[in-house]
């Protein structure tokens, strides 16, 4: 009973989690098909060659996407094995069949809108979601990422430095290209990629710490075991000031708790002094890391 139990759990977990590989995929495919595409927008990565491709071939950016991402793919088997990484497999076959479908069932031959400065915020950020939630998963969405895999395996190179030339050159190779406009808004993506990402990452797993200076720390650690489901941690204290006893608790936990919390701690102890800090790197267990 508790191995089927114990089957049944890993299931869902698996289940949920190639959900949410899928879910991310999707946002940037349609960041990519809708957005980035139409414009000719080529700030770097498989994309962005793919889009630099479908100007300078009769190929379209969906089927230079899908036969890049294969390449690499089988590139990505010979030279790290069997135990390439099973999730960069599928991101990478599941963008690419999603743009070459796309490009069949929704053909675009011209931008959504005129606004190119909002189109390009567009093309910027659901890439920079969907990219931000699978590598908050430990997973990528393969093209360029693969390259940086084998690098990282095979040579010396700083993979980062690499990987930033690699965009570098697609971005200047679009200014002999593409008019002067499209080629400044390649830069403009550029650049706010890899921020946009950072912070989508940082706001993913943004929580709370709580310091709580007080005198009975006994009915705040039962609300945060029993009710939050978290844990904490008690220590001794001394007021500077006073020189009474004090107690110092110690938790961290997501930011809809905190608010729960905060407000307890409003209603059952006024008297306890509170330092709420916010933090995106807690390791540990119920965190990430687990």
């Amino acid at each position: 009973m508790m191995t089927k139990q114990i089957s049944s759990n890993k299931i869902l977990h698996v289940f949920k989690e190639y959900s949410m590989l899928t879910l991310a995929t999707m946002i940037m495919s349609i960041g990519i098909y809708f957005f980035k595409f139409p414009n000719k927008f080529s700030f770097g990565g498989v994309s962005g060659i793919a889009v630099l491709g479908a100007t300078l071939t009769p190929l379209t950016a969906g089927q230079i996407n899908l036969i890049l991402n294969i390449a690499l793919i089988i590139l990505g088997f010979i030279f790290l094995g069997k135990k390439f990484a099973f999730k960069t497999v599928y991101v990478s076959l599941l963008s690419s069949i999603v743009l070459w479908l796309f490009e069949i069932i929704l053909p675009m031959d011209k931008p959504l809108t005129n606004q190119p400065m909002l189109e390009v915020c567009f093309a910027i950020f659901l890439p920079a979601l969907g990219s931000a939630i699978l590598f908050n998963m430990q997973a990528s969405g393969g093209g360029t990422d693969i390259i940086a895999m084998i690098l990282k395996k095979h040579t010396s190179l700083n993979i980062g430095t690499s990987l930033m030339y690699t965009d570098v050159a697609v971005v200047v190779i679009s200014f002999f290209v593409y008019d002067i406009q499209i080629a400044i808004f390649n830069v403009l993506g550029l650049l706010a990629k890899s921020l946009v990402i950072d912070g989508v990452i940082e706001n993913i797993n943004l929580c709370k710490y709580f310091n709580v200076v007080c005198d009975d720390p006994q009915p705040i650690c039962n609300y945060i075991t029993y009710k939050l489901k978290r844990s904490a941690t008690i220590c001794k204290a001394q007021g500077a000031f006073s020189g009474n006893d004090k107690y110092l608790v110690l938790t961290a936990m997501n930011r809809s708790q905190a608010v729960k919390l905060r407000n307890f701690i409003k209603i059952t102890e006024p008297t306890a002094f509170m330092l709420i800090s916010s933090t995106s790197e807690i390791i540990g267990r119920g965190f990430r890391g687990e």
